[in-house]
């Protein structure tokens, strides 16, 4: 059976804290010094200033983007006829594919603004993500959201969620905490370690958007689909399909960062 986790963490006065909300804020806390770490390996991208000037950019592009992302990618009809409900955050609902357009919009604009290389500012920026990622998706499990498809009762792990039934399925938010989170925080930082992929610019980020599609793609077999939507052609999923051009594109990326020379230098 389902833990019966209490969505609120703690409370302040008045307020209530989710852990939602919480994993948000300690995502950010432990990402921002690994940042700050990244940008300062050789070639340095930026300083510890900027990196810190950027969390206020990278924070609005994520609940922006993710928020809007949901409505229109997942129920844009429902928010059409309703929206006002778009501004009811704290009734769920965000989108990772949303806020990562977000987040692109930010770092565009950020590194116009402090005459930073757009991707090689982003190539230290994407390694840390799979941990807001990972922690976001601990977070889904606490409440009890996002379960997965109908599991074997003899699975050890399959679990019956309070609001899927009396059938078990696959706890897929830790399968993609895992993968999502910990193994491509793995993957990121040990290519972020390696000065031949620093330095030609696009690798990096490239290399996050190919690993996280293909590590939401196969969580997604095991991973209920939203009820408004249901599966698509071929028993696919809303989430495999927004992962078909991040994919596309994360490759693109690679080829293109491979078959430029290294750089000595990260500033326009």
């Amino acid at each position: 059976m389902f833990p019966d986790f209490d969505p609120v963490a703690f409370h302040v006065g008045p307020l209530a804290v989710r852990w939602y909300a919480l994993a948000y804020m300690v995502s950010f806390i432990i990402a921002l010094p690994i940042a700050k770490r990244l940008n300062r390996l050789s070639p340095e991208v930026a300083t510890k200033e900027q990196v810190d000037d950027f969390l206020f950019y990278a924070i609005l592009g994520v609940l922006l983007g993710g928020r809007l992302g949901y409505v229109l990618f997942y129920r844009p009809m429902d928010y059409f006829s309703h929206p006002l409900e778009i501004f009811k955050t704290w009734d769920g609902g965000m989108s990772f594919h949303g806020g990562a357009l977000g987040v692109i919009l930010a770092l565009a604009y950020f590194s116009w603004k402090n005459r930073l290389s757009f991707l090689a500012f982003a190539d230290r920026i994407v390694p840390v993500v799979p941990i807001g990622l990972g922690l976001g998706r601990c977070a889904n499990f606490v409440n009890g959201e996002l379960w997965g498809r109908p599991a074997s009762p003899d699975l050890p792990w399959a679990m019956i969620f309070p609001t899927g039934g009396p059938i078990p399925r696959h706890p897929s938010e830790l399968y993609e905490a895992l993968t999502e989170g910990v193994l491509l925080l793995c993957v990121m930082l040990f290519a972020a370690s390696r000065p031949a992929a620093r330095e030609r610019f696009g690798f990096l980020s490239g290399l996050f958007l190919f690993g996280y599609a293909c590590a939401r793609s196969f969580c997604e077999f095991f991973r209920q689909p939203d009820a408004n939507i249901g599966f698509l052609s071929g028993g696919t999923t809303m989430g495999q399909l927004l992962c078909i051009p991040m994919a596309l594109a994360g490759m693109g990326l690679m080829v293109y960062a491979m078959r430029r020379p290294a750089q000595v230098s990260a500033h326009v």
